[in-house]
């Protein structure tokens, strides 16, 4: 087992703090800051949300006794900014306070940010470690850092599949609009707590028709996403949940780009579909986006190479037949149980 070293220890605080934000910080990323005097820790604070007190800002303020700063070392798990955006910049607030020492997990790509924290701190005589658990304050932020580095949001694959691997039966005309259930009440609370935590969700034509899913959060508290379904020919009339008018909705197609209260209609070319619906997301903001579905609609985006994430889960019945689950090749990196279901988390090797 690997023994953290102290700096290890509390920059895996700052990563904890960070996390109990999550699904809040949009367009933020999540960030911790704690800040250590001789070996203890004296403040300690996190990002809640947008338009909030940065992690430092929290931390600094959480100190009772201002005058130990001048001899402390600040931890953060993101290089913090040295912009002025809805907060003065965090770069200035340590120099300001004379905070000596700076350990920082990762560098922030996000160009109004990227390296000016660092030379701004460097500049003042601040002295700046770079690079404690770096791969854990980048994978914190993945879905920040996806969107940013590559102009489309983080993708996350879901679907449920029986222990013989279909995810429905074979559907007539008599059982569309209810969904096909596989997997137990733990796991669709689980499913409904990954909804929260992501900015948008998505599914295809003939999954709004034969569940006709309201693809919101009902078993968890927290945001809702946006929901946006792709109807190439506009066949979704009101009597579908997803055009209930109660939360905003995309609809991507080939026909008319209008706005109808709630539903956002917008056109896009055949030829460049999934590559212009992407991009719609990204000028959105929306930095996460859950594709639940149904087959058809995930294997185009596991055959694309669309994808970051893909969460399996496996119920425990049978159907023999009916409709295959998507087959994809990754890199499983954790497995939970859910009593009789299960929930098996890969990422894109590429």
């Amino acid at each position: 087992m690997n023994h953290l070293s102290q700096e290890e220890k509390y920059m895996q605080r700052c990563l904890q703090l960070a996390q109990q934000a999550e699904g809040n910080t949009y367009p933020n990323p999540m960030v911790g800051s704690v800040i250590v005097y001789r070996g203890k820790i004296i403040g300690e604070g996190y990002h809640r949300k947008a338009g909030e007190p940065h992690a430092e800002v929290n931390a600094v303020h959480s100190v009772k006794d201002k005058s130990l700063l001048k001899d402390s070392t600040l931890y953060v798990n993101l290089e913090p900014c040295a912009h002025y955006g809805k907060t003065p910049p965090c770069s200035k607030l340590i120099i300001d306070h004379s905070i000596p020492n700076v350990v920082i997990g990762c560098v922030d790509s996000f160009s109004e940010v990227s390296g000016k924290g660092i030379e701004m701190m460097e500049k003042a005589g601040v002295h700046v470690k770079v690079g404690v658990l770096e791969q854990e304050s980048l994978e914190l932020n993945r879905r920040f850092f996806t969107y940013h580095n590559t102009k489309r949001p983080y993708i996350l694959l879901k679907w449920a599949q029986t222990q013989d691997g279909f995810i429905d039966i074979e559907r007539n005309e008599d059982n569309y609009g209810q969904p096909t259930w596989i997997t137990n009440e733990w796991a669709r609370r689980a499913v409904h707590k990954q909804r929260a935590s992501e900015q948008a969700i998505l599914v295809g034509t003939q999954t709004a028709i034969k569940d006709n899913p309201s693809l919101t959060v009902r078993d968890w508290s927290g945001e809702q996403p946006l929901r946006c379904v792709i109807d190439k020919r506009c066949q979704l009339t009101s009597d579908y949940k997803l055009m209930d008018n109660r939360h905003r909705t995309v609809v991507y197609n080939l026909e008319k780009s209008e706005q109808v209260d709630l539903i956002d209609y917008v056109k896009l070319s055949e030829n460049d579909f999934v590559n212009q619906l992407l991009n719609d997301l990204w000028q959105r903001n929306i930095q996460s986006l859950i594709i639940e579905g149904g087959r058809a609609t995930l294997q185009y985006f596991i055959d694309a190479n669309l994808w970051d994430e893909a969460h399996q889960y496996t119920g425990d019945v049978r159907f023999s037949q009916g409709i295959k689950a998507p087959q994809l090749s990754g890199r499983l990196i954790r497995e939970e149980n859910f009593g009789s279901s299960k929930l098996r988390v890969y990422r894109n090797n590429v």
